[in-house]
């Protein structure tokens, strides 16, 4: 087990780490006309998986960016969550710079850096997450963060429900077994790109992932989400692909499902790879478990591939040239 399945092995304890530390915000989200998230990479997914979750029960608009700029409608009547685990992601620092000038209300995610010392200069509303793991290994900490600072925005009780789902994913045999049968279904297709196909419940799963195999597995991975790219993308399916298909639907509603299963025949009949993701029920612990699984699938693919899952010298490279332009 090398260091990345030990970080992904507590994801539970990451879950139980927020539950235990979240410091309340006590805000209403009666007093915002909107909510702006800001973050990049492992910190930033956490809010487009936030933004999903309360979708069909938050009041005002919510809005995921991950830049260097602001929306001209952010002002002092924008709540805004800024998250950088290192603390010293350039274009979170920008935002925080800008959103100090705008008068909003804002709270922070980080493990420490730049923006934790500007934070607590600036007297801002701050939860701390742990130090000693990569970003993109972090979500079981943001994600609980943030939906335990949805909940309180609008006076919801999720405790015992991440609670519970913290207890579930504790044991991480089920999952992995999930992940392997999976990966042993697509073991002899896996130089061929992964194409994730979501509705748009679980689009920042699909995401998630691609951005996974990215990173730990340095694969191509793409995203699409039905029923858009049934206006487009579609019109590439044509014959046997050099690609594995993986669909994600939520079932939520019976139209977008119809399409699914139009898009797994017109692929099956080409003899193309396809894996359909299972879902219960489309809620908050369907999301923890099938990331949970397919963080798991992304490192076993790494490890088949024989390359350096923790490591990211791409993205250290462009830093690196990014500080020699300053």
């Amino acid at each position: 087990m090398n260091d990345q399945h030990i970080a992904l092995s507590k994801f539970s304890y990451q879950i139980k780490f927020a539950l235990n530390t979240y410091k309340p915000h006590g805000l209403s989200i009666s007093k915002f006309k909107n909510v702006f998230i800001g973050g990049l990479g492992g910190s930033g997914i956490g809010g487009r998986l936030v933004k999903s979750i309360f979708a069909d029960e938050f009041p005002v608009p919510v809005e995921c960016v991950a830049d260097y700029t602001l929306p001209k409608y952010v002002d002092e009547n924008t709540l805004v969550i800024l998250g950088s685990y290192s603390g010293n992601t350039e274009e979170t620092l920008a935002m925080y710079e800008e959103v100090k000038k705008r008068n909003c209300t804002v709270t922070i995610l980080t493990g420490g850096g730049k923006i934790l010392k500007l934070a607590e200069a600036d007297n801002i509303h701050i939860n701390l997450l742990e130090n000693g793991f990569q970003p993109r290994m972090a979500l079981g900490f943001s994600l609980t963060f943030l939906i335990l600072t949805f909940a309180e925005l609008i006076g919801k009780d999720v405790r015992s429900q991440l609670e519970e789902i913290a207890n579930t994913v504790e044991d991480p045999k089920v999952y992995q077994e999930e992940a392997t049968s999976i990966f042993q279904s697509i073991k002899s297709k896996v130089a061929n790109k992964i194409i994730v196909l979501t509705d748009g419940y679980f689009e920042p799963v699909g995401l998630r992932f691609s951005q996974q195999i990215n990173e730990n597995a340095k694969h191509e991975c793409f995203q699409n989400t039905i029923p858009e790219m049934n206006h487009n993308v579609i019109e590439s399916y044509y014959g046997q692909l050099e690609s594995i298909f993986i669909l994600i639907d939520s079932n939520k509603h019976p139209r977008v499902s119809a399409r699914f299963d139009f898009i797994r025949n017109l692929l099956e009949v080409e003899n193309n790879k396809v894996i359909n993701i299972p879902v219960e029920e489309a809620d908050i612990k369907s999301v923890y478990e099938i990331i949970f699984m397919l963080d798991w699938l992304s490192l076993y693919i790494a490890d088949f591939r024989k390359v350096d899952s923790l490591n990211v010298p791409n993205i250290m490279s462009l830093k690196e040239f990014l500080e020699s332009v300053n």
